[in-house]
């Protein structure tokens, strides 16, 4: 029996939206992470905070390496959200950025990341201390 090809059509479409990863079970959270960081050409930042997801909180620890411009030693408390999360492990990851920055007593931060499993981080926050930066950056988070 031959379907008409309206129908034909429309169950080919219907089939391979099926057959797509959904979006719709990715979620989001909210992290908050204190970062320090410090270098003389070469710099290193380390830290930790936490993921609420799903009313539960996750430890995490941060660490990374800097190179390029970086000269000084500052304190940064990030607060934002991470989205486009199924579960926690999801945040745990290598986010890169290049980036500038001079904070001198205190300054605004604010910054969006991507790691490897899609997860975007959106934050602000503060940072303080004398840090002069122009350089490519790394940070790798995961779940303690």
């Amino acid at each position: 029996m031959k379907l008409p090809s309206a129908i034909r059509a429309a169950l080919l479409t219907l089939a391979a939206v099926a057959a797509l990863p959904s979006a719709s079970f990715a979620d989001s959270g909210t992290v908050l992470l204190t970062i320090y960081k410090a270098g003389w050409v070469i710099g290193g930042s380390g830290g930790g905070g936490t993921l609420n997801f799903r009313g539960r909180s996750y430890a995490l620890s941060a660490g990374g390496l800097d190179y390029g411009l970086v000269f000084g030693g500052s304190k940064t408390v990030l607060r934002g959200r991470v989205s486009n999360i199924e579960r926690p492990s999801d945040v745990a990851g290598v986010y890169g950025a290049a980036g500038a920055g001079l904070a001198i007593g205190g300054g605004a931060r604010a910054i969006v990341l991507t790691n490897q499993k899609g997860a975007v981080l959106e934050l602000s926050g503060r940072q303080v201390g004398l840090m002069a930066n122009v350089d490519l950056s790394g940070l790798a988070i995961t779940l303690k």
